[in-house]
C-alpha cells in the first residue's frame, strides 16, 4: 500500500469531509474518493461512512486510523532522521515547546545556560500543554515544558515525563490595588473582585480554590491570551490568577500577592522516548536548575 493513500485517509478523518481533504491535498474530490475506495477494496472493509455534514470513520476505519497515524509518524521521523545527518554530523535544530508562562521565564533562561556550554540551533514554540504533548508524539518537538493544570497530562508510553517541581499560583493586581503588598491573603478577601481568565485550566484552578474557601470567583472577563489578561489587570478592569514562575517576567504596571494555601500546578518536561535530540538531556538539566532558582526566589 502506498503511504500517499494512507495520508489521504488520515486527512479525510481529520477534516471529516472529502471535499475539504481534496482542497488541502490539492486533489479533486473524485480523486480522493477513488483513493479511499481503493484502500477499502484492498482491506476488504468499509473505512468511512457518510452522514449529514460529511464523512466519519467506521469502527474498522477508527482502528485503521490509529495504526495509520503511527505508521505515517514513523515514516516522517525516518525522513527527518536521514536529513538530520549532514555529512555524518547531526544537524537538526532543537525544537522546544512551552506553555506561555514558562516560555516567558524559565525556558529562555535554561536555553541561555545551554548556549553557554556550546553553540546550539534552536526554536521555541509557545502553546498549551495538551497540544504540546501531541506535538512531541508527532515528532514536531524535541522537548516540551508543560503543566498538569486541568485537564491534566495523559499517561503515554511514547513520552518520557520528568517532574521539575510544584509552582504556586499567585494573584496579579494593578499597582495601587488595596491588597497590593499585604502579604499572603485569603481568597475571602478577594471575593468581591472581578477576575479575568485566558484559558480553561487556569479558570478551573481559580474556581477550585475559591470553592475550598467557601466563596465563588466572578470570572466576568475573558482574554485571548496571557498578554491580554495582564493588560486588563494593568488597566484596572480585573485581577487574575497567574503562575508563580511568571512573576519574574511581569510588566512594571502590575504587582502580585501570594494566596493563603495557594493552588499549585506541577511543571514537567516531555521528551520522546525514541530518537531523542542530543541536546535534549542537557536542556532538561538546565530547566531543572532554572526552575529551582525561581522557586528559591533567586530572580
Amino acid at each position: 500500500m502506498e503511504l500517499t493513500v494512507w495520508r489521504t485517509f488520515v486527512t479525510v478523518c481529520r477534516l471529516g469531509s472529502l471535499s475539504a481533504a481534496a482542497a488541502e491535498l490539492h486533489h479533486t474530490q473524485s480523486a480522493v474518493s477513488r483513493q479511499i475506495a481503493g484502500l477499502e477494496q484492498q482491506l476488504g472493509v468499509a473505512l468511512v461512512e457518510r452522514h449529514a455534514r460529511g464523512v466519519r470513520p467506521t469502527p474498522a476505519g477508527e482502528v485503521f486510523h490509529r495504526h495509520a497515524l503511527a505508521v505515517l509518524n514513523e515514516a516522517d521521523r525516518a525522513v527527518r532522521a536521514a536529513r538530520d545527518m549532514r555529512d555524518g554530523v547531526f544537524d537538526r535544530p532543537l525544537a522546544v515547546g512551552a506553555t506561555p508562562s514558562l516560555a516567558a521565564g524559565i525556558v529562555p533562561e535554561a536555553i541561555r545556560g545551554l548556549l553557554e556550554a556550546g553553540a546550539v540551533r534552536w526554536s521555541l514554540l509557545p502553546g498549551l500543554s495538551t497540544p504540546l504533548h501531541h506535538r512531541v508524539i508527532a515528532g514536531d518537538l524535541d522537548v516540551a515544558v508543560v503543566t498538569d493544570a486541568p485537564p491534566g497530562l495523559p499517561q503515554d508510553p511514547r513520552v518520557e515525563r520528568r517532574f521539575l517541581g510544584l509552582d504556586d499560583m499567585v494573584v496579579v493586581l494593578p499597582v495601587g490595588h488595596p491588597q497590593a503588598g499585604r502579604g499572603p491573603v485569603h481568597m475571602r478577601a478577594l471575593a468581591d473582585q472581578i477576575w479575568v481568565e485566558d484559558n480553561d485550566g487556569s479558570a478551573a484552578l481559580l474556581r477550585q480554590h475559591a470553592a475550598r474557601a467557601g466563596v465563588s470567583a466572578r470570572i466576568d472577563l475573558t482574554a485571548a491570551d496571557l498578554l491580554g489578561k495582564l493588560a486588563l489587570v494593568a488597566t484596572g478592569h480585573a485581577i487574575a490568577l497567574i503562575p508563580g514562575v511568571l512573576t519574574c517576567a511581569l510588566r512594571a504596571d502590575v504587582t502580585t500577592v501570594a494566596l493563603v494555601d495557594p493552588p499549585t500546578r506541577g511543571i514537567y518536561t516531555l521528551t520522546p522516548r525514541r530518537d531523542p535530540h542530543p541536546c535534549a538531556a542537557p536542556l532538561l538539566d538546565q530547566l531543572a536548575t532554572a526552575f529551582a532558582s525561581v522557586a528559591r526566589g533567586d530572580r
